[in-house]
Parts: C-alpha cells; structure tokens; sequence
C-alpha cells in the first residue's frame, strides 16, 4: 500500500469536514468478519458499521452515507454501500442498518456492486488489503431528486453537486 494515498483520503471534491466514529469500525485499523461480505469466497457476516456523526454544518438539509473501495482491480473502484435520503434529524444509523431494517421513512439504497440494495462487506481478493471509504455526506437538499434505480455512479454525480461537507472513515480489511 505504500503507493497508495495516506488515510484517511477523500476521492471526492473538497469540502468542509465533521467527525464521524463508530463502535465497530476505526480509521486505518482491521475491520472484523462482521464487515466481511458472506459470498465471493468469502464467509463473513455482512453486517453494515455503527455510525455517528456530529459537527456537520447547521444548513444542512439531509444526510447519505457511501462505502466505497478504491483499491477493488475493476478501474473504477467498488461501491459496498449507497444509501440515500436520510433527513437531517438522523445523526446515528446502528450496526446492521445497511441490511434496510429500521430505517427512517424516505431513507434507500442504490443498488450496490455486488447487485444488491444494501450494504455489501469487504471481500478483497486474497493477498490484498483495501481500504474502505465510509462517507457521511451533508447535503443542502433534503432530496436528490433520484430513486433507487439509478447506479452507484448516478448516485455520486448528484452528491458530487449537493454534499456541503463530509466525514470519513477508512478503515482496511485484507486475508
């Protein structure tokens, strides 16, 4: 990795940044077999992080949250995780929501790499250890005006032009 840009590094524009932590997850460190993907050869438990976030910016409108691995052998990256049209009022999502369960009314996934609207855990090909770009995206509309059907690519052309900050996150996973 050592080619590789420091963590944390944001892939997108510039912006002002908040803090983002979890319980599950930490900058720079090993993810667990919880946030492995249980499919690709791989065996883990599929579980999405615990995330909060604070010190986001008063204007804000609405929240999306993207997992991304810029390290995947495919030339464009690999999204783990979309998922869009959380209101300003949710500063927390628990560990597993990315499985779609209890979330807020208006909140939805795009369609992910792996095929699937939900979130997908790490599953890098063995010998290689990626780093996993979880985002918290401030935004100044409470809608991107988009629905579940779109691409993961569709999803951050409309980010790239309403995230008024952000907070990451990167952990790694490797086998």
């Amino acid at each position: 990795m050592a080619d590789r840009p420091p963590l944390p590094y944001d892939f997108m524009p510039a912006v002002p940044s908040f803090e983002l932590r979890s319980d599950d997850v930490a900058d720079g460190e090993m993810m667990s077999d919880n946030q492995v993907y249980n499919g690709f050869g791989m065996s883990g438990e599929n579980i999405s992080p615990s995330l909060s976030w604070s010190g986001f910016p008063a204007e804000t409108q609405g929240f999306a949250v993207t997992c991304y691995d810029p390290d995947a052998p495919t030339g464009s990256g690999f999204w783990h995780w979309v998922l869009l049209g959380l209101p300003a009022s949710v500063t927390s999502l628990p560990s597993g929501a990315g499985s779609g369960a209890g979330l807020p009314a208006g909140a939805f996934h795009v369609r992910n790499d792996y095929g699937s609207k939900d979130f997908g855990g790490a599953a890098p090909p063995a010998g290689e250890t990626h780093r996993y770009v979880f985002a918290v995206h401030a935004l100044d509309v409470d809608s991107l005006g988009i629905d579940d059907s779109v691409t993961p690519a569709v999803a951050g052309f409309n980010l790239r032009f309403h995230t008024i900050a952000r907070a990451l996150m990167t952990p790694v996973y490797g086998h």
